[in-house]
Protein backbone atom coordinates (compact mmCIF):
# COMPACT_ATOMS: atom_id res chain seq x y z
CA UNK A 1 0.00 0.00 0.00
CA UNK A 2 1.55 3.66 -0.98
CA UNK A 3 2.69 5.54 1.76
CA UNK A 4 0.49 9.18 1.57
CA UNK A 5 1.06 12.32 3.27
CA UNK A 6 -1.17 14.85 3.81
CA UNK A 7 1.39 18.50 3.83
CA UNK A 8 -1.98 21.08 4.88
CA UNK A 9 -1.41 24.74 4.82
CA UNK A 10 -2.61 28.10 3.97
CA UNK A 11 0.27 28.89 1.30
CA UNK A 12 -0.75 32.38 0.58
CA UNK A 13 1.96 32.53 -1.27
CA UNK A 14 3.83 29.23 -1.52
CA UNK A 15 7.17 30.11 -0.78
CA UNK A 16 10.86 28.17 -1.16
CA UNK A 17 10.54 27.29 2.42
CA UNK A 18 7.05 25.04 1.89
CA UNK A 19 8.81 23.61 -1.22
CA UNK A 20 12.00 22.36 0.54
CA UNK A 21 9.59 20.34 3.36
CA UNK A 22 7.84 19.23 -0.08
CA UNK A 23 10.90 17.83 -2.08
CA UNK A 24 12.02 15.92 0.87
CA UNK A 25 8.78 14.29 1.94
CA UNK A 26 8.54 13.04 -1.45
CA UNK A 27 12.03 11.05 -0.78
CA UNK A 28 10.19 9.80 2.21
CA UNK A 29 6.70 9.08 0.73
CA UNK A 30 5.15 7.31 -2.63
CA UNK A 31 2.35 10.44 -2.57
CA UNK A 32 2.04 13.53 -0.82
CA UNK A 33 -1.33 15.66 -0.65
CA UNK A 34 -0.88 19.67 -0.55
CA UNK A 35 -4.54 20.18 1.15
CA UNK A 36 -4.81 24.55 0.95
CA UNK A 37 -6.65 25.28 3.94
CA UNK A 38 -9.68 27.28 3.37
CA UNK A 39 -10.38 28.32 6.82
CA UNK A 40 -12.15 30.96 7.41
CA UNK A 41 -10.29 32.55 10.52
CA UNK A 42 -7.79 33.92 8.42
CA UNK A 43 -7.33 36.93 5.95
CA UNK A 44 -6.05 35.87 2.82
CA UNK A 45 -4.53 37.58 0.07
CA UNK A 46 -5.39 35.38 -2.34
CA UNK A 47 -8.42 33.04 -2.66
CA UNK A 48 -8.72 29.42 -2.69
CA UNK A 49 -9.03 28.57 -6.22
CA UNK A 50 -5.51 31.04 -6.73
CA UNK A 51 -3.90 29.71 -4.25
CA UNK A 52 -4.50 26.22 -5.69
CA UNK A 53 -3.48 27.63 -8.91
CA UNK A 54 -0.22 29.51 -7.50
CA UNK A 55 0.57 25.64 -5.74
CA UNK A 56 0.17 23.79 -9.26
CA UNK A 57 2.16 26.55 -11.07
CA UNK A 58 4.80 27.09 -8.45
CA UNK A 59 5.42 23.01 -8.61
CA UNK A 60 4.64 21.63 -11.74
CA UNK A 61 5.70 24.86 -14.03
CA UNK A 62 8.56 26.41 -12.72
CA UNK A 63 10.08 23.41 -10.64
CA UNK A 64 8.63 20.72 -13.25
CA UNK A 65 8.15 18.26 -9.95
CA UNK A 66 6.31 15.15 -10.26
CA UNK A 67 2.52 15.29 -10.67
CA UNK A 68 2.16 12.06 -10.34
CA UNK A 69 3.46 12.05 -6.81
CA UNK A 70 1.72 15.43 -5.70
CA UNK A 71 -2.19 16.20 -5.47
CA UNK A 72 -3.17 19.75 -4.70
CA UNK A 73 -6.16 20.02 -3.17
CA UNK A 74 -8.56 22.76 -1.24
CA UNK A 75 -10.18 21.83 1.90
CA UNK A 76 -11.90 23.33 4.75
CA UNK A 77 -12.30 20.56 7.11
CA UNK A 78 -10.20 18.74 10.09
CA UNK A 79 -6.97 18.03 9.06
CA UNK A 80 -7.54 14.82 10.20
CA UNK A 81 -10.62 14.55 8.16
CA UNK A 82 -8.67 14.98 4.99
CA UNK A 83 -6.22 12.46 6.26
CA UNK A 84 -9.27 9.94 6.13
CA UNK A 85 -10.20 11.23 2.44
CA UNK A 86 -7.12 9.97 1.46
CA UNK A 87 -6.19 7.01 3.23
CA UNK A 88 -3.29 8.92 5.24
CA UNK A 89 -2.00 8.41 8.09
CA UNK A 90 0.61 10.98 8.42
CA UNK A 91 0.44 14.89 8.91
CA UNK A 92 3.57 16.99 7.44
CA UNK A 93 4.48 20.39 9.01
CA UNK A 94 7.27 22.42 8.21
CA UNK A 95 9.42 24.02 10.87
CA UNK A 96 11.27 27.12 10.37
CA UNK A 97 12.51 28.17 14.28
CA UNK A 98 12.06 27.46 17.66
CA UNK A 99 9.38 30.13 17.75
CA UNK A 100 7.25 27.35 15.56
CA UNK A 101 7.51 24.26 17.69
CA UNK A 102 5.26 25.47 20.50
CA UNK A 103 1.99 25.83 18.27
CA UNK A 104 3.15 22.82 16.05
CA UNK A 105 3.54 20.83 18.63
CA UNK A 106 0.23 21.82 20.10
CA UNK A 107 -1.71 20.85 16.80
CA UNK A 108 -0.19 17.51 16.47
CA UNK A 109 -1.25 17.07 19.87
CA UNK A 110 -4.50 17.91 18.71
CA UNK A 111 -4.96 16.37 15.72
CA UNK A 112 -3.26 12.69 17.96
CA UNK A 113 -6.27 13.32 20.29
CA UNK A 114 -8.78 13.19 16.81
CA UNK A 115 -7.61 10.15 15.50
CA UNK A 116 -4.29 8.37 17.37
CA UNK A 117 -3.68 6.71 14.39
CA UNK A 118 -2.33 9.71 12.84
CA UNK A 119 1.39 10.84 13.36
CA UNK A 120 2.44 14.15 12.64
CA UNK A 121 6.31 14.44 11.31
CA UNK A 122 8.43 17.71 11.50
CA UNK A 123 10.19 18.28 8.54
CA UNK A 124 12.94 21.60 8.79
CA UNK A 125 13.33 23.66 5.62
CA UNK A 126 16.90 24.19 4.07
CA UNK A 127 18.77 26.67 6.36
CA UNK A 128 18.59 29.12 4.05
CA UNK A 129 14.40 29.13 3.65
CA UNK A 130 13.93 28.67 7.44
CA UNK A 131 13.44 32.58 7.72
CA UNK A 132 11.16 33.01 4.41
CA UNK A 133 7.56 33.44 5.31
CA UNK A 134 4.78 34.04 3.37
CA UNK A 135 3.69 36.91 5.76
CA UNK A 136 7.14 38.97 5.45
CA UNK A 137 7.22 37.87 1.64
CA UNK A 138 3.59 39.56 0.81
CA UNK A 139 5.14 42.74 2.44
CA UNK A 140 8.10 42.60 0.50
CA UNK A 141 6.55 42.80 -2.62
CA UNK A 142 3.53 44.84 -1.39
CA UNK A 143 6.19 47.87 -0.72
CA UNK A 144 8.43 46.81 -4.01
CA UNK A 145 11.23 44.74 -2.96
CA UNK A 146 13.05 41.73 -4.47
CA UNK A 147 11.72 38.52 -3.70
CA UNK A 148 13.69 35.87 -6.07
CA UNK A 149 15.38 34.20 -3.12
CA UNK A 150 11.91 33.49 -1.77
CA UNK A 151 9.09 31.88 -4.30
CA UNK A 152 9.28 31.00 -7.42
CA UNK A 153 9.03 33.22 -10.70
CA UNK A 154 5.28 32.22 -10.96
CA UNK A 155 4.34 32.80 -7.69
CA UNK A 156 6.29 36.50 -7.63
CA UNK A 157 4.45 37.34 -10.93
CA UNK A 158 0.87 36.71 -8.89
CA UNK A 159 1.84 38.22 -6.32
CA UNK A 160 2.86 41.27 -8.27
CA UNK A 161 -0.51 41.31 -10.62
CA UNK A 162 -1.96 41.18 -6.77
CA UNK A 163 -0.44 44.36 -5.52
CA UNK A 164 -0.51 46.24 -9.01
Amino acid sequence: MPKVAIYPGTFDPITFGHIDVIKKSLKLFDRLVVGVSDSENKNYLFNPFERIEIVKKALFSDLKLDKKKIVVVSFSSLTTDLCKKYKSNIILRGLRAVSDFEYEFQLAGMNRKLNNKIETIFLMSDVENQIISSKFVKEIVKLKGDIKKFTTKSTIKSLKEKYE
